[in-house]
Parts: C-alpha cells; sequence; structure tokens
C-alpha cells in the first residue's frame, strides 16, 4: 500500500523586544546562567505579570505580514503543565481567544499553506544537560514568542522548509524578530501521519518537538514517515505521543504520550485583564508594513531587470534589500549594483549571520559612485571591478584608486590595433571560432585585455574581433 504523509506545522518565534513579556527583564541572547531573570519570570510567590505592550504590537505586526484577521479583543490563558524549565508550573498563552486566525503562507508554485492561528505566549527555561547531570537557566523564561500554527496542509518536507524560509524571511522583513534558528529564537513541532493514498480521512499523529534547523525538520520528516511507513505496513498502529529528534542518529524517539487540549486545563489569566487594540493602532500597524519580500522580488526581477537568482538573495534580508535600493539609486541599470554586490560581496560576506547584519566595508554611496562611473563611461568594466576590489579591502571611495589613465578611456584605433594582433598572434583560436567553437573569442578578447591593462571595453573588443575574422 502506498502512503501520503499529512504535516501541520507550530512554528514559535521569539520577538524581538527589548524586554521580556510579563517583566523588565532584558531579552537579550546569551548571559551567565541565571541572570537575565526576576521573581516574576521565574514565578516567586506572590509577583505579577504586567503584559508588555510592544509584545502586541509586534505580534499583531506579525499576523498582518501573514494575511491574519486580527483580533481586537483577545484573552490570555494559563496552561498547566509541570515540568523543570518552567517554575511556576503553567504557561500564560492564548486559547480560545487568539490574537490572530486565519492567514496563510503562498509557496513557490503558488499553493497556500492556510494558517490556523497566531497567539502570544511567554518562553520556558532551557535544561542543560553536563556530565550526567542537568542544570536549568532561566534567562529564557519569560521571553515574548508567538506561535504560529499551520492547518495540516503539508503533503513534504520539501513544502515545510520552503514554508519556514519564507515565515522567517517575512518576519525579519517586518522587524518582528531576528529568526535565528542556531539561537533557538525560532523553532518548530512538526506534527505528521500517515493515510493510504486517496483516503481523506486523517491518520493518528506523532508530534516531534523542537526543531531548531530546517535540515532537522527535513531529516525529522523523513525518519518519521520510514517509522510510521513501516509500522502500518506491518498490521501495527501508530500512537499518539511527543518525539524527540536526535540530530546526530538522524532519528527520532518516544518522550511521552501527546497530550490533548483538556490535558492541560486552560482557564483565563485571571491576573491580566483582556487584551484590546484600538482600530487606530490596528491601523497605524498596518500602514506601517513595509514591502514584504515576495513583492520586493518580483519588483527587483520585473522593473529593475535583476536576475531572480540574485533578486531571492537581495530580498532574504531587510539591511541587504536597503543597502540594495540605496546602492542602485539613480543609476540606469540597478543590475549593475546587484552584480558587484552579489558577485563580489557576497563571497566576502559568506555567512547568514553576517548577511543578516549587513554591514560591508563599502557603503551604499560609495557602490554608487562607482556604478555610476561605470555607467558613464568614464571607467571599463573590468577596471571598475579592480577598483571595486580594492574598495572592499580598504573602505576607500573608488576615487582614490582611479587614475587619470583610467578614467580616459581606451582609444578606437588602439583597439583595432590590439585586435588584429590578437587574431595574427592566435591562429589556433581563430581556426577554432571559425569552425563553431563560439568560446574561442573568449580566449581572444582575453589577449586583449591583458594587452590593454584591463583599459578596453571588453564587449566592444568581441564585436571588433568577429569583424576582423570575419573578413
Amino acid at each position: 500500500m502506498t502512503y501520503e504523509m499529512v504535516i501541520g506545522l507550530e512554528t514559535h518565534v521569539e520577538l524581538s523586544t527589548k524586554t521580556k513579556i510579563f517583566c523588565g527583564c532584558t531579552t537579550q541572547f546569551g548571559g551567565a546562567p541565571n541572570t537575565h531573570c526576576c521573581p516574576v519570570c521565574t514565578g516567586q510567590p506572590g509577583s505579577l505579570p504586567v503584559l508588555n505592550k510592544s509584545v502586541i504590537e509586534y505580534a499583531a505586526t506579525a499576523g498582518l505580514a501573514l494575511n491574519c484577521g486580527i483580533n481586537t479583543q483577545s484573552v490570555m490563558a494559563r496552561k498547566h503543565y509541570v515540568y523543570p524549565d518552567l517554575p511556576k508550573a503553567y504557561q500564560i498563552s492564548q486559547y480560545e481567544q487568539p490574537l490572530c486566525e486565519g492567514g496563510w503562507v503562498e509557496l513557490s508554485g503558488g499553493r497556500r499553506i492556510n494558517l490556523t492561528r497566531i497567539h502570544i505566549e511567554e518562553d520556558a527555561g532551557k535544561l542543560v544537560h553536563q556530565g550526567g547531570a542537568v542544570f536549568i537557566d532561566y534567562n529564557r523564561g519569560g521571553v515574548p514568542l508567538i506561535e504560529i500554527v499551520s492547518e495540516p496542509d503539508f503533503r513534504s518536507a520539501e513544502e515545510c522548509t520552503e514554508y519556514l524560509e519564507k515565515l522567517q524571511t517575512i518576519l525579519r522583513a517586518v522587524g518582528v524578530s531576528d529568526c535565528r534558528m542556531q539561537e533557538g529564537s525560532m523553532r518548530c513541532d512538526v506534527n505528521i501521519s500517515l493515510r493510504p493514498k486517496g483516503e481523506t480521512k486523517f491518520g493518528v499523529r506523532a508530534e516531534i518537538k523542537n526543531l531548531n534547523s530546517f535540515t532537522s525538520v527535513a531529516a525529522a520528516i523523513a525518519h518519521e514517515f520510514d517509522r510510521q511507513e513501516e509500522l502500518l505496513s506491518a498490521g501495527g498502529a501508530v500512537e499518539q505521543e511527543t518525539r524527540h529528534f536526535d540530530a546526530d542518529t538522524g532519528e527520532t524517539s518516544s518522550l511521552r504520550g501527546k497530550e490533548n487540549a483538556d490535558d492541560y486545563r486552560y482557564f483565563p489569566e485571571p491576573d491580566i485583564v483582556p487584551v484590546i487594540i484600538p482600530e487606530d493602532v490596528l491601523q497605524r500597524l498596518r500602514d506601517g508594513l513595509p514591502e514584504l519580500p515576495d513583492a520586493k522580488r518580483e519588483r527587483y526581477i520585473s522593473a529593475l531587470g535583476v536576475p531572480e537568482a540574485d533578486a531571492r538573495l537581495l530580498t532574504k534580508y531587510r539591511k541587504v534589500s536597503e543597502y540594495f535600493e540605496a546602492a542602485s539609486e539613480g543609476c540606469e541599470s540597478p543590475k549593475t549594483a546587484a552584480t558587484f554586490m552579489v558577485t563580489q560581496m557576497f563571497s566576502l560576506i559568506p555567512t547568514e549571520a553576517e548577511r543578516e547584519n549587513w554591514s560591508p566595508a563599502v557603503s551604499a554611496a560609495q557602490l554608487n559612485e562607482l556604478v555610476k562611473l561605470l555607467e558613464g563611461g568614464k571607467l571599463s568594466r573590468n577596471i571598475a571591478k579592480r577598483v571595486f576590489s580594492q574598495m572592499l579591502e580598504t573602505g576607500k571611495p573608488a576615487t582614490d584608486f582611479i587614475s587619470e589613465e583610467d578614467m580616459a578611456g581606451f582609444d578606437a584605433g588602439a583597439l583595432n590595433e590590439l585586435c588584429l594582433r590578437a587574431v595574427a598572434e592566435n591562429s589556433k583560436s581563430v581556426d577554432d571560432y571559425r569552425t563553431g567553437k563560439e568560446k574561442a573569442i573568449k580566449a581572444l578578447v582575453g589577449a586583449v585585455m591583458r594587452e590593454s591593462r584591463g583599459r578596453a571595453n571588453a564587449i566592444e573588443a568581441e564585436e571588433l574581433l568577429k569583424k576582423i575574422i570575419a573578413g
């Protein structure tokens, strides 16, 4: 029998507020264990939570960016469970009246993944396993989260990873989270079940908790599909349970039976009044949304002439796209600025963290100046590339590396002479080109560029060489 997988995702995203959701402790990542906490976020008797207004605005902004409906009144709730990283023995979350409902994320093929809800809640502490002992760090406890719950619309691991990448890009673009999976500020729970192909009824699901990389999500889904398929094919049954994924072995293992909502004994949080968002505040948040990554990418491609692959790189991080727009402002061909960034800058700024915090040695204004010199015919492309490399090494402007000779261009008569010489001295390349080997012309262009010390225009040289060879 052939089975298909049915997957829903619950994605936990830490919000980029300066302080925690119910107290004034910092949300800064790291720090010595148990130094970013207070009686409120460690659940000491007599302490009372005060809801952080910024958390509501950040969460509503995320909902608007993800096409959700925003409930102007929502209610906080207590979710009860006993675990060492939760000192109160309950988590303040939302249940029956979440902040955001509905919404969707559109995948590359145009298919929409529907969202059930987005609600706000507090993060728990972190268990640290060392030498057979377990320590608890409560620094993360009380950091504000949004939980983005999808419908069970996924049918492959590839769809899941694309969805998560889109979520990450959108939430970074609107400024509500850095979504750094390596720091735990974006984590994912995968709910997966199998059913015979053609069947409409859902199977029994297992939940895989706290996956913190796209690679882990894909590997956990692959292993869980194989595990459940083997069970069902042998006539067994899948148990509803929570499972752990081990990135070292690539396997999932049972943690505990999966809880239902009744097990958490939800009830409205008595220490926090209902959350009300005035319509004027909601409109301000709506008006403040920036251009979202998909729309920006399409504009770069259709209006600015940037190749699709480059446009995807330039829109992945907000600071990168802001830099590109400043660097290409007023240019005849914004594609030129994009090419400099993708071919030369990205190789020097290779990691995701570096691109997220984009701060290259060359300012956007300096790149803009270089592109305009190139477009104005003041520099050849080869000289511009050489100058840009020097700019990247030093942080100095283009004018510090351009001589009068560079700016003088290259005389047409001198170019003709160099092309004639290249044809005369490279007979094999000429013969190869005449027999249909198109790439052979590049060797001749290279010879011209070497002789001109990069000052000749490579495109003009290629056209002239072809004319000379054609006779």
